[in-house]
């Protein structure tokens, strides 16, 4: 698991792409304030909009959800303690005032981008696209 991209992904990097084509300045890899252990994929700190950019293996995506099939028990685990720490980490976000916009990586990066604008523009968290 330590080859596998923690940062930097081909699906964020898209993303940053797109945002910063179409005129939009974030910063990258910006600690989560009150738990610096975390950190935003992409974060406009002056609106307080947090983007995380979510693997579907990951974060196991509920339409690209795959079990390994070995040690099932142990992937069944880590995969709901990536889901616990990613719903307390966008909860401790809100309870500190920020919109938190999660996409999965098989979402086009211009698809992304749309939704992330619109929470900038009305600091309210768009439903995630499937």
């Amino acid at each position: 698991m330590s080859k596998v991209a923690r940062r930097d992904t081909l699906p964020e990097v898209a993303l940053r792409r797109e945002l910063h084509r179409r005129g939009r300045r974030f910063r990258i890899h910006y600690p989560v304030p009150g738990n610096r252990r975390r950190s935003i994929d992409v974060a406009f700190p002056k609106q307080k909009v947090a983007v995380f950019v979510d693997g579907c293996f990951w974060h196991d995506c509920p339409d690209h959800r795959v079990t390994p099939k070995t040690h099932v028990d142990w992937w069944e685990a880590k995969l709901r303690s990536n889901r616990e720490r990613d719903t307390a980490t966008g909860q401790l976000l809100r309870d500190l005032g920020w919109t938190v916009v999660r996409v999965w990586e098989h979402v086009s990066a211009a698809e992304a981008a749309d939704l992330v604008i619109g929470a900038l523009d009305n600091h309210e968290e768009p439903d995630r696209p499937r």
